[in-house]
């Protein structure tokens, strides 16, 4: 059960997943008596995505911690703004200044890997089975296959929306780079890391390390909550 001494967790997904990517880091966090909730991502807007996070805030005690996994940093970034929230956590993620989008950030340090097996279909941009190599490539290819199987697929132009605030300008991020990205550049998240000035944490690992370095990203999570914890003027 969790305590009144901890923050609540609220993780934020990214494209091609869904909430169900944290549930090793959460099986982790929940044992240490953290209350945690996944917002689910619909991935039709940033808007809408923002006010799902905004709704799970509504589900938890204050203060809370935001995770975000690739877009969902650019998610966490406006939602993070909220009173509710007093830390943000970075996985291998985007982190759009005020006059930025997704896409004008990943044009910063563009990669090719993963983009070179998408598909544009019924106004969604799927991820083909040959990208599960770039995406996830070093889980095993068993659980490869259901984390491509189980993807949640974006609308065309999300990359290209914009939602007020940035929370990393205000409050205290950390930042997980992922060294082996396919997917996100590690330079760019390196970038993100050093323009918010997070604590930065380094991983041999693909785009997803909440799957395959669960119990390093974990105790980054709860480093956050312990400086959240101790700092009581991070909050709001």
């Amino acid at each position: 059960m969790p305590t009144s001494t901890k923050p609540s967790i609220v993780f934020a997904h990214g494209l091609w997943a869904d909430g169900s990517c944290f549930a090793k880091v959460m099986s982790l966090l929940r044992a240490d008596g953290f209350e945690v909730l996944s917002a689910q991502n619909s991935l039709d807007t940033l808007e809408g995505d923002v006010a799902a996070v905004h709704r799970a805030l509504g589900r938890v005690s204050s203060p809370a911690v935001l995770v975000g996994h690739s877009y969902g940093g650019t998610v966490i970034t406006a939602a993070g703004a909220d009173d509710r929230v007093a830390g943000l956590v970075y996985l291998a993620a985007l982190a759009p200044d005020e006059d930025e989008t997704s896409q004008t950030l990943q044009d910063k340090f563009p990669t090719t890997d993963v983009f070179a097996h998408i598909e544009v279909a019924d106004g969604r941009i799927w991820l083909r089975p040959s990208g599960i190599e770039c995406f996830a490539g070093d889980l095993p290819s068993q659980e490869q296959q259901i984390v491509w199987a189980t993807q949640g697929v974006p609308d065309t132009d999300l990359f290209n929306q914009r939602v007020a605030g940035t929370a990393w300008g205000s409050k205290p991020s950390w930042y997980v780079v992922a060294r082996d990205d396919r997917t996100v550049h590690p330079e760019l998240e390196r970038f993100c890391a050093r323009r918010m000035q997070a604590t930065t944490y380094e991983l041999d690992s693909s785009h997803v390390p909440m799957l395959s370095h669960p119990d390093e990203v974990a105790d980054v999570i709860r480093s956050a909550a312990r400086a959240i914890s101790s700092s009581p003027a991070a909050v709001g």
